[in-house]
């Protein structure tokens, strides 16, 4: 029987995968780090350069304050980067000095451990990435091997890459991605033992969804074969289309005889705050699933099926949907196999709703699938489909974009947008627009505290703020006596 480790995913992927990455805040999580760091996990799946964006977008709060409050808070826990490809924020390829100044600038602040997910599965890419971390000073390495099912995703395909990935001293663990929860445990049995064949001492993770209801099996049988980390959320942010419970797989994992070292009091604590945050804010909770043999046909990610649907809703034609899915399938082979996570997820099913909606196939297709289609995004897995290459580069948007410039210098970014920012300014303003980190500094220092339970006084406060017919409202109830007046 094997040790366990676990690492939290409630923070970045919960959040991300349940409540829309808006769900979580700085003073949402502040309130809960100390409580994380007494847990035991191996680290805590923080953020993504996605959420730092949505932290200035939608929450007006620095996301560089955001990690570094984080890392003090939990000195004992690695923080963890997700990082999906050379992009940082913006959809577009970052340079590799940008990216090196990311990197450098996250450790900087408390970033710990990086997670290196290509979403072509990329060695060179996430051999580089992995090397620019390192120099950057990062702890500790997780490179990605991103699972999916397709006529040249086998096991041969990821034990050739964890071999290239292990070999290198960069690289301190793997991990099987399963960003769409399609592992099954009878592929796990031979996928599993594939890779552990080529990467010799170093760790392999396990990181899986719950959005058909196949990752739990997965999480149980996975140390059997060789894994020795799984990667959970908590309460509320669990189950459902993020990943599976860390209560329950710990229970489990211990009812088959492994060891896994944490708090269990500090870990049902962590539990049922995400549960009381979830509650206090109206968010969705979790649910553990069950099989949907049918979601192979488009692999889409759970998110974004309501994504499809709602689009489909939006233009009066939820009737197509199960064209969508079928021209899914097809899209997919046609553009060499991409592997349906982010941003590739987006790309295939955009352009499988406009050949379903359009008078002729690829009569209408998306900036985001020319560049794929130029090789912006890496190269394709297999060569895309000739006649479809053909249709896409002969289009005038393609010579727009094939001649369109790259990032610039990063002493160039530094001239157009002012030569005394801070890289940390200059890293938002080089991806984001200007107004938005505007109003990002004009609200200043982030709250720091968050009392699930006073969330529906604080509701209806501001309610009552917000309304001019008001003069006077007072609020009297045993134990608790309020008054606001103009």
């Amino acid at each position: 029987m094997a040790e366990i480790r676990l690492v939290e995913t409630s923070l970045r992927d919960g959040n991300q995968c349940l409540w829309a990455a808006l769900g979580v805040d700085t003073a949402r999580t502040l309130t809960i780090g100390p409580v994380l760091d007494r847990v035991g996990f191996k680290a805590i799946d923080f953020t993504t350069s996605t959420h730092m964006g949505v932290a200035v977008r939608y929450k007006q709060e620095d996301p560089w304050e955001r990690i570094r409050l984080m890392a003090e808070a939990v000195p004992n826990t690695p923080l963890q980067f997700l990082s999906t490809g050379f992009r940082f924020i913006s959809w577009e390829t970052s340079s590799p000095e940008f990216m090196a100044l990311a990197y450098r600038t996250l450790v900087k602040h408390g970033i710990r451990r990086f997670a290196l997910a290509d979403p072509m599965n990329d060695v060179a890419g996430n051999l580089a990435g992995a090397r620019m971390a390192k120099a950057g000073g990062a702890d500790y390495v997780v490179a990605a091997l991103v699972y999916t099912i397709s006529p040249i995703h086998d096991d041969a395909h990821y034990a050739e890459r964890a071999r290239a990935l292990a070999a290198s001293a960069d690289v301190d663990a793997l991990y099987i991605k399963d960003p769409g929860g399609l592992l099954t445990p009878l592929r796990a049995r031979t996928l599993i033992p594939a890779i552990m064949a080529e990467i010799g001492d170093k760790p392999l993770e396990i990181h899986a969804h719950g959005t058909i209801g196949l990752a739990e099996m997965v999480y149980l049988d996975a140390p059997e074969l060789g894994a020795s980390v799984v990667q959970c959320a908590s309460g509320a942010a669990a189950d459902g289309t993020s990943n599976p419970q860390a209560e329950r797989a710990v229970s489990n994992l211990r009812a088959l005889g492994h060891t896994v070292p944490l708090d269990d009091d500090a870990l049902a604590e962590v539990g049922r705050y995400f549960t009381r945050l979830a509650e206090a804010e109206g968010l969705p909770a979790g649910r553990p699933q069950a099989f949907d043999a049918a979601y192979y046909q488009h692999q889409l990610p759970g998110g974004m099926v309501g994504t499809m649907r709602r689009h489909l809703a939006e233009h009066r034609v939820s009737h197509l949907e199960g064209q969508v899915i079928a021209e899914l399938g097809r899209v997919r082979e046609e553009l060499g196999w991409p592997i349906v996570m982010t941003p590739f997820a987006q790309m295939v099913l955009t352009q499988a709703v406009m050949n379903v909606t359009s008078a002729e196939r690829y009569a209408v297709i998306p900036d985001e699938v020319v560049r794929y289609a130029l090789g912006k995004f890496g190269r394709p897995n297999v060569p895309i489909a000739p006649n479809v290459l053909d249709r896409i580069l002969s289009s005038p948007r393609a010579r727009d974009l094939e001649n369109e410039p790259g990032m610039p210098p990063v002493a160039e970014l530094r001239r157009r947008l002012g030569g005394n920012l801070s890289d940390e300014e200059l890293l938002l303003r080089a991806t984001m627009p200007a107004e938005q980190v505007d109003a990002m500094r004009a609200a200043g220092p982030a709250p720091r505290h968050y009392d699930p339970d006073a969330a529906p006084a604080m509701t209806l406060i501001r309610a009552l703020l917000a309304r001019t017919d008001l003069a006077h409202v007072a609020i009297d109830k045993p134990g608790f006596k309020l008054e606001l007046a103009r």
